[in-house]
C-alpha cells in the first residue's frame, strides 16, 4: 500500500500500514519527499553531503523527451561526518531537455532537482522496513519522487537504526569498520548493476 499525503483546509494526515516497530522519528525520516538530506541535516547537526558511486546512464543519442526517454541508474551515499547515513539506488527517467541538462550536465543531486525546479515532487511510498544487514538492524524505504519531465525509482537503506537513538554520537562509532562495509557493499551492488541501461 502506499502511503497516502492528504490534507484540507484544516487537518493533515499521513497514512501507511508501518511496521510496528519504527519510532516516530524513523516514520518520519521514511516519509521524506526529496527533502532527506535536509532532514538528516537538522537532526545530526552537520552538513550531508552526497558521495556518487556508480552511474549507469543510457546512450544520449538525443534529447530527452517522453517518446524517447534517457534513463540511468545510479548509486549515492549520504555521507555526515565522513560516515555513510544512508545508501540511496535509484533508478530515474529523465524525459525533458531542462531535466536531461540540469542532472546530467550541471549534476544536481534528486533532492536539489526538485529545489531547483521550485516544484514539489509527487510522492509514493511504495514499501519500508527493517532487516539485519552487516551486524545491524538496517533500515530501508523503496519509494518513487516525480515532477514533469523526471522521474526516480528510489530504494533507500540507513544502515544502523541507533543512529536515531544515538543522534551525534552514533557518528564517532567504529566510523572505520562501517566505512568498509559500505564500501564493500557497494562494489558487489555495482558489479549487479553494470549491465548497460538500454532504453
Amino acid at each position: 500500500m502506499a502511503v497516502i499525503d492528504s490534507f484540507k483546509a484544516n487537518a493533515t494526515s499521513v497514512e501507511f500500514t508501518w511496521p510496528v516497530e519504527l519510532t516516530g522519528l524513523e516514520r518520519i525520516m521514511l516519509s521524506a519527499h526529496g527533502d532527506l538530506q535536509r532532514l538528516l541535516s537538522a537532526f545530526f547537526a552537520q552538513t550531508i553531503s552526497i558521495k556518487p558511486i556508480y552511474a549507469h546512464t543510457s546512450p544520449r543519442t538525443h534529447t530527452a523527451s517522453p517518446e524517447d526517454p534517457l534513463l540511468q541508474r545510479r548509486e549515492v551515499h549520504l555521507l555526515c561526518g565522513g560516515k555513510t547515513v544512508c545508501v540511496a539506488t535509484s533508478s530515474v527517467t529523465l524525459t525533458s531537455p531542462l531535466c536531461e541538462r540540469l542532472f546530467l550536465d550541471e549534476k544536481f543531486a534528486i533532492g536539489q532537482m526538485f529545489r531547483k525546479m521550485q516544484t514539489p515532487p509527487q510522492f509514493a511510498l511504495i514499501d519500508c522496513g527493517i532487516r539485519f544487514e552487516n551486524g545491524t538492524n538496517a533500515l530501508w524505504r523503496r519509494y518513487t519522487l516525480s515532477t514533469e519531465g523526471f522521474e526516480c525509482d528510489i530504494t533507500e537503506v540507513f544502515p544502523d537504526r541507533d543512529m536515531f537513538v544515538q543522534g551525534e554520537k552514533w557518528l564517532t562509532v567504529d566510523c572505520a569498520s562501517a566505512h568498509v562495509d559500505a564500501e564493500e557493499s557497494s562494489k558487489q551492488r555495482y558489479a549487479a548493476s553494470a549491465v548497460l541501461v538500454t532504453v
